[in-house]
């Protein structure tokens, strides 16, 4: 495992960004509904939408409504639920049907976690979470039946930081890079991925083969990153020092 140098101050010169939400933007909570947003995260972004000439997205596995409430009123592009759903700016959203699978699927996570006190079932449009944070010992049960279920109904299992997501096939982070980086306005630019968990690696890779970067946000690990920060609040202060705020005067 290399070691990783933080990002150069110019990495965003010229370059679209694309940013995770969980683990990058805000400190990862016991639940997916206990993160809590630093109030200067909405200008941060509107500052580097400013500064980027709108190339900002945010990638996450969050539907794209639950980001667009946690980050209001910041206006930006939003991949969510992995690539899944693609909303822009102006409001509008691309979204597959939801097929009956999930629901099925469903139904079997919440019965598992019945046995497991602890284990927390996130019903998300086009995927089911598993999170196993507040009962590790479950973990051998989730991961279990997270692959059974995949396996049955045809969904992709996408392993995280205590966490099994059942979702839908076609899309990854790397996809949702790609896609976006067809757009007219990120076409010649290029593509600066930020993320911490496993599920960013595929973000990371896209970004590397358009010539761009991908930053680990968090330990060092094997990753196709090229630089890393420490955390949560290290990769906002270095995002700040790319993009200040007009306020802010030398002393």
């Amino acid at each position: 495992m290399t070691a990783l140098p933080p990002p150069p101050a110019d990495l965003l010169d010229g370059a679209s960004l694309f940013l995770d939400f969980d683990g990058t933007l805000v400190d990862i909570a016991d639940t997916p509904d206990a993160v809590a947003v630093a109030d200067h995260v909405p200008s941060l972004l509107a500052r580097l939408v400013d500064a980027l000439d709108g190339r900002v997205a945010i990638v996450s596995g969050r539907p794209v409504a639950e980001v667009r409430a946690l980050l209001a009123p910041a206006l930006l592009t939003v991949a969510g639920s992995h690539g899944l759903e693609i909303a822009g700016a102006d409001g509008g959203c691309y979204a597959p049907e939801r097929p009956p699978a999930l629901d099925e699927a469903l139904a079997a996570a919440r019965d598992l976690a019945a046995l497991h006190p602890g284990v927390l079932i996130e019903d998300k449009p086009f995927g089911v979470g598993l999170h196993y944070r507040q009962a590790p010992t479950a973990e051998e049960a989730v991961t279990a039946l997270a692959d059974q279920l995949a396996a049955a109904h045809d969904l992709k299992v996408q392993h995280g930081k205590m966490v099994a997501e059942l979702r839908l096939r076609g899309r990854d982070k790397g996809s949702a890079v790609d896609l976006l980086m067809a757009e007219p306005a990120r076409r010649h630019t290029r593509p600066v991925f930020m993320g911490d968990d496993v599920t960013d690696e595929a973000g990371f890779a896209a970004a590397r083969a358009l010539s761009g970067a991908g930053v680990l946000v968090g330990p060092a690990r094997d990753t196709a990153a090229a630089y890393r920060l420490d955390d949560v609040a290290a990769a906002l202060a270095w995002l700040a020092a790319a993009c200040p705020s007009p306020d802010t005067t030398e002393t």
